[in-house]
């Protein structure tokens, strides 16, 4: 016991020995998490519409209108011709061009039908997709507001109408922070724990001091534990900074248990930081190990369920994902602090955890056995 403690008092000197690895360690993840969710936004504004309208009536002028005081749209021209509107997209001047035709009010009142085309610049996926879709529900809207206007209901015999009442739960503003922060938030503690572990080992490496270990009375597993306490403690403090954060800036309060946040977290944390031991017991240089952190933890983010839903991907990914750590944490944390989920529906998640602690741990012990 007495030889953990001094392995602790030197690991924790060490940290706070150097100033520009505490900043990185502490100041660093608040600022992440200060400017991280207002970047991180599922909803597309801003989007640049060029208007060909060839019709010029006051429906279309009404049209417009309505497009524009959306919030969703900026214009961003005005061609009089097709291949002025074909320039707009292949010079990037719009995301979208709209094409009133000639004719397009008289159409509508003699004929009861209208076109109008439109032309998305795809280069943005997400952004082609979710602005065409903005446009036309707003294209629908108006179409019903001018068949109300053409055909008052007193003069033609009702239609059959589907009526639609929807409430959001967990998130009933559907604030894109409220769902994001607390991804974030695990994404940074698995940086901060997986980095700055798998450089550990390592440094010790570097300077040589690994070799006075190697021969000092002091066990294998207690070394380990000297490695893996510190930053274990370091996540919890992250942790806890980043709930301030969220509760201070951004007004998230856990619907449910903060004490099984916690939990979950400190088992959660000997996984992430078992890994980061498990990567630095295959270095040899500082370098080798932030390039193989970087690569994990970069498939962690991404295949978590923070960006995309894990359902939507192929079975592959599907797979991969649920070897992943980092998307229980997460399914968890959003459990938690939006729906008020609690131990008994996230059990499987925390069994799930303990196992990748277990194996990640076990494994980076014996494997620096075998290199000493």
């Amino acid at each position: 016991m007495r030889t953990l403690l001094h392995l602790l008092q030197k690991e924790f000197r060490q940290i706070f020995r150097d100033p520009t690895l505490l900043r990185a360690i502490l100041i660093a993840p608040c600022l992440q998490l200060l400017v991280l969710p207002w970047a991180a936004n599922y909803e597309v504004k801003n989007i640049q519409l060029a208007v060909m309208d060839q019709d010029r009536s006051p429906v279309s002028q009404k049209l417009k209108a309505k497009i524009f005081s959306s919030g969703y749209f900026i214009p961003a021209g005005y061609p009089h011709s097709y291949h002025d509107a074909w320039q707009f997209i292949e010079r990037d001047k719009a995301d979208i061009v709209m094409v009133l035709p000639r004719n397009f009010e008289r159409t509508l009142v003699r004929e009861n039908k209208g076109k109008i085309f439109l032309a998305v610049n795809a280069i943005n996926g997400i952004k082609a997709t979710v602005g065409s879709g903005y446009l036309a529900g707003i294209i629908v809207n108006f179409n019903k507001e001018i068949v109300m206007e053409l055909f008052p209901p007193e003069k033609i015999s009702p239609v059959p109408e589907i009526e639609i009442t929807s409430i959001n739960r967990f998130n009933p503003m559907m604030n894109y922070r409220t769902f994001m922060v607390p991804g974030i938030l695990v994404m940074l503690v698995t940086m901060i724990g997986g980095m700055m572990c798998a450089l550990n080992i390592v440094k010790e490496k570097e300077i040589g001091t690994i070799e006075q270990i190697n021969v000092s009375p002091v066990g294998k597993f207690h070394f380990v534990l000297g490695k893996l306490i510190p930053f274990w403690i370091i996540g919890m403090v992250v942790f806890t900074i980043g709930l301030a954060i969220a509760w201070l800036v951004y007004g998230i309060i856990p619907a449910g248990s903060i004490a099984l946040l916690y939990l979950f977290l400190s088992v959660y944390l000997l996984a992430v930081l078992g890994l980061g031991l498990l990567i630095s017991t295959y270095s040899s240089t500082q370098q080798q190990a932030m390039s193989l952190a970087f690569f994990f933890i970069m498939i962690f983010n991404m295949m978590s369920g923070l960006f995309t839903p894990i359902e939507s991907m192929p079975q592959w990914a599907i797979v991969i994902a649920r070897l992943n750590p980092l998307s229980y944490f997460i399914d968890v944390m959003r459990m938690v602090v939006l729906k008020g989920s609690g131990f008994q529906d996230v059990t499987t998640h925390l069994l799930a955890v303990c196992g990748f602690a277990v194996v990640f741990n076990v494994w980076a012990v014996l494997n620096y056995r075998k290199r000493v």
